[in-house]
């Protein structure tokens, strides 16, 4: 009897050992391919979180959709299928948090340094703080750069646009930047735009160029200007009760690698968009036009009421605020 009890404490404590050595294991869900900015900052974000953390987390990167469309994921982290998300800004306007879609305005950032003066100051901070109510911690921005429209037709002036239907994200204010150009804003997927552009569901989309080319959606889109008119970011962000429950010295050094993978994403966004429109150049299935000083004044003189019907929905004193900070 001695003995048997003597092996079922032995049996139990290397049980419990093996479950408390368990590895901690991150579902971390997005829907762009693996060779996009967001795509090789998640990559980095594993190897970093796991070499910094001995082994304890195990970080399983699915890219492309692979498990959730972009009206599945934020749904599937609220309930703790996925730990992890990355989505594109607009996504938080349909889920309560209204403030993220002034990211959407078009023309509200001039540059880089215009942006990375909101994500990385007190208005970044204070929008993810605006996400836990909704049981998300926000953990970082991430950067894909400026967009380009693509379409069958040239798409030089405002007046190209009418009647065309454009592909957008779920965004209020990408609709009225739609209808301000005359066109007829369509919403869809980011898994069902090439599809949809190839069948004639849609005429044209706007998109940073890397998620353009690593989508092929270059190849049944005949033209594409460069202007530069909105604004494509993200929001690393984690289910809150997950991160809360987890150990204080794994969540630090989480945190030090989101820094860390953070860094690598935003250096290498602009180059990846660069190598991107060149590489799109390259194919001869594209033509690439860059708008003209004068015809970019048309564009902004257009899309300018946007920003001023937006007020009510996104917050007059915000969207003030990123003008002040993007005009230091």
């Amino acid at each position: 009897m001695k003995l048997k009890s003597v092996l079922l404490v032995l049996s139990a404590a290397l049980s419990f050992n093996a479950y408390a050595q368990a590895p901690i294991v991150i579902k971390f869900s997005h829907v762009v391919a693996t060779d996009t900015p967001k795509g090789q900052a998640a990559e980095r974000f594993k190897q970093l979180a796991e070499k910094a953390t001995n082994g304890r987390v195990k970080v399983e990167v699915y890219p492309n959709s692979q498990l959730y469309k972009d009206k599945e994921e934020l749904e599937a982290l609220q309930l703790g299928a996925v730990q992890m998300l990355a989505p594109s800004l607009a996504k938080f306007g349909p889920l309560g948090v209204k403030e993220f879609e002034a990211f959407d305005l078009p023309y509200i950032f001039p540059s880089k340094t215009a942006l990375y003066n909101v994500t990385e100051g007190e208005i970044g901070k204070g929008l993810l703080k605006k996400l836990e109510p909704k049981g998300i911690t926000g953990l970082a921005f991430w950067d894909n750069g400026f967009k380009v429209m693509s379409a069958n037709k040239p798409l030089r002036t405002p007046a190209d646009f009418k009647g065309l239907k454009l592909r957008i994200q779920s965004s209020k204010v990408l609709d009225a930047q739609m209808r301000a150009l005359g066109a007829n804003p369509q919403v869809l997927a980011f898994s069902e735009v090439y599809q949809a552009l190839q069948t004639g569901v849609v005429d044209g989309t706007e998109n940073p160029p890397s998620n353009m080319y690593t989508q092929k959606m270059h190849e049944v889109q005949k033209y594409v200007t460069v202007s530069n008119h909105g604004y494509l970011g993200y929001a690393v962000i984690v289910n809150k009760k997950f991160w809360d429950g987890l150990p204080p010295d794994i969540r630090t050094a989480l945190d030090k690698a989101m820094k860390d993978a953070t860094t690598f994403e935003k250096a290498i966004a602009q180059r990846d968009n660069d190598l991107a429109l060149d590489a799109i150049k390259k194919t001869g299935k594209t033509d690439i036009y860059t708008l003209s000083v004068k015809e970019q004044a048309e564009w902004r003189k257009a899309l300018l009421p946007v920003q001023q019907s937006m007020e009510s929905r996104i917050g007059k004193d915000l969207i003030s605020a990123i003008n002040k900070e993007a005009a230091k």
